[in-house]
């Protein structure tokens, strides 16, 4: 296990909503993620960062005998660094020292699972790498025999630099390929109109859990950051009978890098094609409202706020004080939410707000209760006379919608349901089906 110093710099010319404690404490939540031991954390301020050690050089020799007297073997710096930056501290307190960019991308290394997902977490790792790469002074390739192969040959570098460039534009045509697959499966559930509800949230919010306990999907889960990389859908269906698929996405963090987002992009495309957005947040963690929006944030990069959006405050199984939990859920009600870019002639909404222990299933219902509302006006109740010879339309609205009445009656089967309108009207081409008033 590495011995980690994790070093927080605090820099005037930043202006964060954010405690540098808190901004500290995240850091040593992501070491723990990744199993490292953190020996030491130091916050360094500093008015504005330099461009040789991002610190000063007298704060860089201190780390270095910090270093020495606790035998640490890596320093993690909270902020993202320049290559030569990195280069120069590391020369300066003789240790490896990494960025908060590379224990996150060592974060996702270890939890990606599916294909899919290691091949999103390799091209964020060489986007990262290639503008870091040095030289070996002046290594040579070698050379091969023959005409025209003579000469000095390429630097070892270009050739790294070539290599990278080539496997970068491997794995994104990969990932375009797996792009139009996911866009296949959307086009599938929107011809058979299912509506797309996806779960979002900062890290370690409890969305895998809320999945598994909706669905029963068992997807893994545990108490550390980015447990779930790999996005999972399954189908649901609500009281009134209709059927949606809930979608599982990759958690969302504070000043998330844009080319992690960007290797993520055919992941996280299942929420910009969402109906139904479900923000899911840690209600018993201190920093609840900048975890919030922290996630808005991404949303707005994603173009994916104005979507409709409920916010469920979860794991109020861990609140000691109840009154916490009133207070948040008026907080965030007050808050008005725009109309959509699609239906510019809506009035604004209060945001939705409803408290679960999605661990101990408390208060799933009414959170299934307004998904439905706002899923409502996709359905209409139908009374309809089906042919005795037709049991395969009467299992059609079984399985596409709710079945309020059914009597076999002399003149055929009569069923009340409730269902789908798009399902309905397809239906109802059918020239086998009669629609009752």
């Amino acid at each position: 296990m590495e011995r980690i110093l994790i070093v927080t710099v605090d820099l005037e010319s930043e202006k964060s909503e954010w405690p540098i404690e808190d901004l500290s404490t995240e850091m040593e939540e992501l070491v723990s993620a990744c199993g490292g031991q953190i020996v030491d954390a130091v916050v360094c301020p500093r008015d504005r960062a330099t461009p040789d050690l991002f610190i000063g050089k007298g704060k860089a020799e201190e780390l270095c005998m910090l270093c020495e007297e606790t035998g640490i073997d890596t320093v993690v710096f909270s902020h993202d660094l320049s290559g030569t930056q990195q280069r120069n501290l590391e020369a300066v307190i003789k240790k490896k020292t990494i960025d908060r960019t590379q224990l996150i991308l060592d974060i996702f290394a270890r939890h990606a699972a599916s294909p899919e997902g290691k091949t999103q977490v390799e091209l964020a790792q060489l986007q990262y790498l290639l503008p870091r790469l040095v030289g070996k002074g002046i290594e040579l390739s070698r050379l091969g025999g023959g005409i025209g192969t003579r000469g000095p040959g390429e630097q070892k570098l270009e050739i790294d630099r070539r290599r990278i460039r080539k496997r970068i534009e491997k794995l994104k045509d990969e990932l375009k390929h797996l792009s139009l697959h996911r866009q296949t499966i959307r086009k599938q559930r929107k011809d058979n109109f299912l509506p797309s509800v996806v779960l979002v949230g900062y890290t370690n919010a409890g969305k895998s859990t809320l999945l598994n306990s909706l669905t029963d999907a068992g997807q893994f889960v545990k108490d550390s950051l980015f447990t779930t990389l790999d996005p999972l859908s399954k189908s649901l269906k609500l009281s009134n009978g209709e059927k949606i698929v809930l979608s599982d996405t990759v958690g969302f963090l504070h000043k998330l890098p844009h080319h992690l987002i960007e290797a993520f992009k055919a992941t996280l495309e299942e929420v910009t094609e969402a109906d139904l957005l479900i923000h899911v947040l840690d209600v018993s963690h201190p920093r609840v409202f900048e975890y919030h929006e922290a996630v808005l944030q991404v949303l707005r990069e994603l173009n994916a706020d104005k979507k409709p959006l409920i916010t469920v405050l979860n794991k109020i199984d861990l609140l000691e004080d109840k009154t916490w939990l009133e207070k948040v859920k008026e907080d965030f009600s007050n808050q008005i939410y725009e109309a959509s870019s699609e239906n510019r002639d809506e009035e604004p909404k209060k945001a939705i707000v409803v408290g679960i222990s999605a661990k101990l299933k408390e208060n799933l219902d009414e959170l299934l209760a307004r998904m439905q509302d706002i899923l409502s006006d996709r359905m209409m109740c139908l009374d309809l006379i089906l042919p005795h010879g037709r049991m395969d339309l009467v299992n059609i609205l079984y399985e596409g919608g709710k079945v309020l009445e059914i009597d076999y009656a002399q003149e055929g089967v009569k069923i009340r349901v409730n269902m789908p309108k798009v399902t309905a009207l397809k239906l109802l081409k059918n020239k086998d089906i009669i629609m009752v008033g």
